[in-house]
């Protein structure tokens, strides 16, 4: 009996440390909260745990997860849906099926997951595509780039915008009867990283005549310089990305080395020949004074430089586009940018919104004081959030008032 009890024990204490961690009172249905954040923080811990043990790389262990949540491209009777391939890249194509007054709109859509997780065909991205499709009555593109750990950088960079150059050709947009002046780049947490250097590089190409009409940034990952902004350190330990498993994500990137993960926990991964950069991600002039909440600037703390020539990537815009310069900033186009209070990454996306609007760019900037990172996934099944629904139906208005 003695043995039950302290078995019973030992299990409820364990479901109470996943389950139960302080939730903001700004949350709506933070039940909901606690589980999805108990749920996120098991898988991550379950595959660190099998990565140690050798069994398998803790990245794969989660894509194994995810695969959960792959259905096969399903058309219904608003959007005819299929998976082809724009210059051998895998996609997943929308196509309304409503008569259209003239030419369509387009979203070019890319999926988060760190570069090294998730895929088009997940029930949450096949869900905001699919919605975005039938409500905007637009052709979408969702693209399935190849990851890390078996890709490095630049591969997903690459991978994404060689299907964006293709579809902007005038011959690929008529096919489908796309209006080329009406054309969104788009993606959320890594993919909305990879949207913004694609938005960035599209303007240093002379081979793409199309320009885009906009660029939709949700919850976007934008800069790899100064990883203890204060939402890396409100937010170390918030749903559903910790500050420790996106330094992991970010260093998986570039490399399987511990040493590059170990610099940048410790914020010691930027040579000093690169300290001209930092102006580009100082926050002390780039966040308003509600954000800084009495934290105070202190200069960098530079590491050696054997780290950035090995792994050149952290510095590279095509990684981080918030390191381009303010006259590269200025040509971009209509912009619309998600953050979220509780989110590790907040202050990427609110410096990029100060910059862009600084360099004469028109930004809607989003600010969500009551979400956390991803929330925009949680609209299926019983993880459903009300505001996960809430911020997708702004996005979605955003695109229909402005594309």
């Amino acid at each position: 009996m003695g043995a039950k009890l302290l078995c019973l024990f030992l299990a409820s204490a364990l479901v109470a440390y996943y389950v139960y961690i302080p939730i903001p009172e700004d949350f709506e249905e933070p039940w909901k909260v606690m589980l999805i954040a108990a749920a996120f923080r098991a898988a991550t811990h379950l595959a660190e745990v099998a990565d140690q043990l050798g069994l398998i790389h803790h990245v794969e262990a989660l894509m194994l997860i995810t695969t959960v949540e792959y259905i096969a491209p399903t058309s219904d009777e608003n959007v005819t849906v299929m998976d082809t391939e724009f210059n051998n890249v895998g996609v997943r194509l929308y196509l309304p099926r409503k008569p259209s007054d003239g030419l369509r709109r387009a979203v070019v859509y890319f999926h988060g997951g760190g570069w090294c997780i998730g895929q088009a065909g997940m029930k949450p991205y096949d869900r905001l595509t699919r919605w975005t499709s039938n409500r905007l009555n637009a052709v979408v593109v969702s693209v399935n780039y190849r990851l890390a750990p078996k890709y490095r950088f630049p591969v997903q960079f690459e991978d994404v915008y060689l299907v964006m150059k293709f579809f902007l050709q005038r011959s690929v947009l008529s096919q489908y009867g796309v209006d080329p002046d009406r054309v969104c780049v788009a993606g959320d947490s890594a993919g909305g990283n990879l949207a913004a250097a694609v938005a960035q590089q599209l303007l240093e190409d002379s081979e793409v005549e199309t320009k885009l009409k906009a660029q939709a940034l949700l919850y976007p990952v934008l800069q790899s310089l100064d990883l203890n902004l204060p939402s890396y350190q409100e937010n170390e330990n918030k749903p559903v990305l910790s500050k420790s498993y996106m330094v992991k994500l970010w260093s998986e990137y570039f490399t399987s080395d511990s040493s590059l993960r170990e610099a940048m926990a410790s914020n010691r991964h930027v040579p000093v020949e690169s300290s001209h950069l930092f102006p580009f991600v100082n926050w002390s002039n780039l966040l308003p004074e509600e954000l800084k909440k009495g934290h105070v600037y202190t200069s960098p703390t530079y590491g050696s430089s054997e780290l950035a020539q090995k792994y050149p990537g952290f510095l590279d815009p095509r990684a981080a586009p918030l390191l381009v310069s303010d006259a590269r900033l200025r040509r971009l186009p209509l912009t619309y940018i998600l953050t979220c209070e509780h989110d590790v990454l907040r202050d990427d996306g609110v410096m990029y919104a100060r910059r862009l609007r600084a360099a004469g760019v028109p930004v809607t900037h989003d600010h969500a004081k009551d979400a956390f990172h991803g929330v925009m996934l949680f609209v299926l099944g019983p993880i459903e959030l009300a505001v996960g629904h809430r911020l997708v139906n702004r996005y979605i208005k955003w695109l229909n008032e402005n594309l």
